[in-house]
Formats: structure tokens, C-alpha cells, sequence
């Protein structure tokens, strides 16, 4: 009998070390766990960029008012008959 348990217990040993130190343990369980959650929050931010390149391309796609915007702020074009006037704080 007392043999018998000692084999039990050198099997539960083996089982419970493969479980800590194992190829697929708990350590390795938690890192990829980490992995995923960040992975999510990049997959979520890049998400959020393919919306917005989305809605520019909408707007693009719809008239040229987004060309336009950004035409005038990115490239300061101004309209034949429009007087730019750009106006600045004084240093007091």
C-alpha cells in the first residue's frame, strides 16, 4: 500500500510540475493572455483609423468640400475673389 502512494504522489508531482513549468503551463497561459489583451487594443486603435480613413473617403467620394477644406488649411488656397486676412495677437 505504501508503495502504491508513493507512486500516486510522484505522479501528482510530475503533473503538478508540467502545469507550473510546462510548454503549456500557467506562465505561458498569463503571458499569452497579455499578448491578446494587447494585441486587442491595437487592433481596436487601428480600427479606429480605418473608420476615419473611411469617412474621409466617404466625403471625398460624395463632393469636394473635404478637398477643398483641406486645401485651404493645408494649402492656404484662396479663391479669386475672396481677401485673405490673417489676424495675430499682439505682444503686449
Amino acid at each position: 500500500m505504501r508503495a502504491v502512494t508513493m507512486i500516486l504522489l510522484a505522479l501528482l508531482a510530475v503533473v503538478h510540475a508540467e502545469l507550473w513549468f510546462g510548454k503549456g503551463g500557467v506562465p505561458r497561459a498569463m503571458s499569452l493572455r497579455t499578448h491578446l489583451q494587447e494585441q486587442n487594443e491595437r487592433n481596436a486603435a487601428a480600427e479606429a483609423r480605418n473608420e476615419q480613413v473611411a469617412a474621409e473617403v466617404r466625403d471625398l467620394q460624395e463632393g469636394l468640400d473635404m478637398a477643398e477644406e483641406i486645401a485651404r488649411t493645408e494649402l492656404g488656397m484662396v479663391k479669386p475673389d475672396e481677401i485673405y486676412v490673417q489676424i495675430t495677437a499682439s505682444a503686449r
